[in-house]
Parts: C-alpha cells; sequence; structure tokens
C-alpha cells in the first residue's frame, strides 16, 4: 500500500512541479546487497532465485540510474517508474 502511495505521490508532484522545470520519479530497486540485506544473508537464496538474473544488484547499479535522473540528460523523464531489480518484477 505504501508503495502504490508513493507512486501516486511522484505522480502529482511531476505535475505541479514540472512548470518550474523541477522533476520527480521514483526507483523501485530490488534485491541489493546491503548491511541490512547482505548477498549472503539467510533470506538470499530465496530472492536471488525470483530474479530473472539471478543475483543482487549492488548499491553503484541503483545509483547510476539515480544519477542519470538527476542529470541535464533526463530533463523531459518525469513522472515515472524505474524497476532496478535483476527482473524480480518481470
Amino acid at each position: 500500500m505504501s508503495k502504490s502511495a508513493l507512486v501516486g505521490l511522484t505522480r502529482a508532484l511531476a505535475r505541479e512541479l514540472g512548470g518550474r522545470g523541477i522533476t520527480a520519479n521514483i526507483v523501485h530497486p530490488g534485491p541489493v546487497d546491503t548491511a541490512m540485506n547482505p548477498a549472503d544473508g539467510p533470506f538470499a537464496d530465496g530472492q536471488r532465485a525470483v530474479t530473472a538474473l539471478g543475483r543482487f544488484g549492488v548499491a553503484d547499479e541503483v545509483a547510476s540510474l539515480v544519477a542519470y535522473l538527476a542529470g541535464d540528460d533526463a530533463a523531459y523523464v518525469t513522472g515515472a517508474e524505474f524497476a532496478v531489480d535483476g527482473g524480480h518484477a518481470a
């Protein structure tokens, strides 16, 4: 429910702030190897098994999309959803 609320908020912000040149997008990361969700943790095998790529992502893979969205090359991208999840939602 909270993820749907964030999607709705993102779309509303995109419409409301677009006239000021401000973009709003949302990134949905999948299993990413972090201290809170390690790739060798007790639940890792199950998470890995449900991704199309069969592995955890790394923080740099998510960060590179966020950096792109924050840059000038993505100035026309707003109100969009992006999954960086190794095919978890595929």
